[in-house]
């Protein structure tokens, strides 16, 4: 047993790596600025935990969502390591401070990329020895990318303060422009790439174009009682996940909840407990659910509302099937849903005369700007990143005239994902292949022979739910395997013969 392997069992309790994580590992340990681009599910986030525990000094990780970093926290703790903690908005000043006094305690510490700009913080952790940069999320940085913000953009700066350290930059969807983006931004040098393919196979894909709301709902209500869960149902409005729940409940399907960032973090976090222990089989949810959830065995994601970006959509359909047994990605679609898509992508970007006007009034607060104009909070949040870029050392209209181009090409850059993910939708040849075209790879046909590929390939509705059922079964049989073994302790022999009998197991 090699020592990779041993900290694997030590750790983490796992028999072996998935796929891209020993190469990350090992990068990372050889001293390389590594970028990994690998699929949802696939335990991005052991790769920084392990390198962590064979490097002396601080592990800092990047992360852009308070709920993510939390979870991310708590699974942590839950393995038994203590020296973790989250540096965010959460914690009162008192809980702030108090991490600020023990830093040099933490081995894993999150951060946002806005609690970076904190000068404080900074200071702070300049005076540590940081041995591995973490950014999760990485397509952040990248305008191209599905969900950039400019202060991730602002990440390169941070880690020149922080003397350069070794750098792990991770996302699940990252095209070949967006990784350029990233390197760049980063200032990486020669950088290790570690890029896995974005096909899950297992997964087949289904979309249908329905002609209104009412056909919508009751196509997605056949498709839930045709499968036996778990699923997600993903929308682009609090407001409608909460009614769908309902219009579940009306139809005997008892098991359902609604999740969305209006909720408040204790009633998020039962949720996502209670959909991971398997207490709730169906969850209707706004995009930021998913990420950090521990659950292998969703058979079936559903797409009531599409992403605004390919890159969204792959996220999300890759939280079906982490078991890597049958699943299904459905959506369905109106025409009224394209001109949404549109609206949604690109609502919050600021106007010209919105930029000029705040950039020019600096004397204003942010709450003064917000209650005269009636912004959303993400603009604002975009205006005041705007205001914050400005150096000092350039005049007004020049960095007026830099922040106008800047959402220009953030807005033409959101407004062209949105095309390509519409003609995605409504295209009449094979969805998987088209999708993997988009990040670059090509199709193996014999995968088609191996799995229900999408509906332009005539996978039948009644199979997928056969094998869907027989997936469950299968997952809830090596679950309770599992269990025994943990219970009787199996050796190596009978643990590799479990393991080839399961692999050799086929649906009827």
């Amino acid at each position: 047993m090699d020592r990779l392997q041993f900290l694997l069992q030590k750790h983490f309790g796992y028999e072996s790596f998935r796929k891209g994580q020993r190469e990350v590992v090992t990068a990372v340990l050889s001293g390389k600025d590594t970028l990994a681009v690998l699929p949802t599910g696939t335990g991005k986030s052991l790769c920084y935990q392990m390198a962590g525990y064979e490097l002396a000094g601080l592990v800092l990780i990047v992360s852009p969502l308070l709920s993510l970093m939390q979870d991310q926290v708590e699974h942590i703790k839950v393995r038994g390591e203590k020296r973790v903690a989250a540096l965010n908005s959460f914690l009162t000043r008192e809980e702030k401070y108090r991490v600020l006094r023990n830093l040099r305690n933490y081995k894993f510490l999150f951060l946002s990329p806005e609690m970076l700009q904190n000068e404080t913080v900074l200071s702070a952790l300049m005076e540590l020895n940081v041995a591995l940069f973490v950014i999760d999320e990485a397509h952040c940085i990248s305008q191209w990318g599905k969900d950039f913000r400019l202060d991730y953009k602002r990440l390169g700066e941070v880690r020149r303060s922080l003397g350069f350290p070794r750098t792990l930059a991770l996302s699940a969807t990252a095209t070949k422009q967006v990784r350029e983006d990233i390197t760049k931004t980063l200032r990486l040098g020669q950088v290790h790439e570690e890029i896995a393919s974005v096909d899950r196979p297992n997964i087949s894909i289904f979309v249908e174009e329905v002609e209104n709301e009412k056909e919508k709902a009751q196509s997605i209500v056949e498709k839930i009682k045709l499968f036996h869960g778990p699923g997600i149902l993903y929308f682009s409005s609090r407001r409608k996940a909460e009614e769908f729940s309902e219009i579940l409940r009306n139809h005997g399907i008892s098991k359902v909840a609604a999740y969305h960032g209006a909720m408040a973090q204790e009633d998020r976090i039962l949720l996502q407990q209670q959909f991971s222990h398997g207490e709730l089989e169906w969850v209707c949810a706004t995009s930021a659910f998913g990420m950090g959830i521990h659950k292998e065995d969703v058979r079936l994601v559903i797409h009531y509302h599409f992403p605004t970006s390919m890159e969204g959509y792959l996220q999300e359909m890759g939280r079906a099937g982490r078991d890597g047994l049958q699943s299904v990605a459905y959506g369905c679609f109106t025409k009224d849903d394209m001109t949404l898509s549109m609206v949604l992508a690109t609502g919050d970007l600021p106007e010209d005369y919105l930029i000029r006007s705040y950039l020019t009034e600096s004397d204003v607060s942010s709450q003064d700007f917000q209650a005269k104009t009636q912004c959303s909070e993400v603009t604002m949040r975009i205006l005041h990143s705007l205001r914050e870029e400005g150096d000092g050392s350039a005049h007004l209209a020049d960095q007026i005239n830099e922040a106008v181009a800047t959402i220009r090409g953030l807005r033409q850059a959101k407004v062209q994902q949105v095309k390509t993910i519409q003609n995605w939708i409504t295209s009449t040849t094979c969805r998987r292949a088209t999708l993997l075209s988009y990040f670059g790879e090509s199709l193996d046909t014999t995968d088609k022979l191996k799995n229900p590929c999408c509906d332009q390939c005539h996978s039948q509705w009644p199979d997928l739910a056969k094998r869907t059922r027989a997936a469950n079964e299968e997952a809830e049989t090596f679950s309770w395997e599992k269990r025994l073994q943990a219970l009787f302790g199996l050796n190596e022999k009978e643990k590799k013969e479990h393991e080839r009998e399961r692999s050799s197991r086929t649906f009827a």
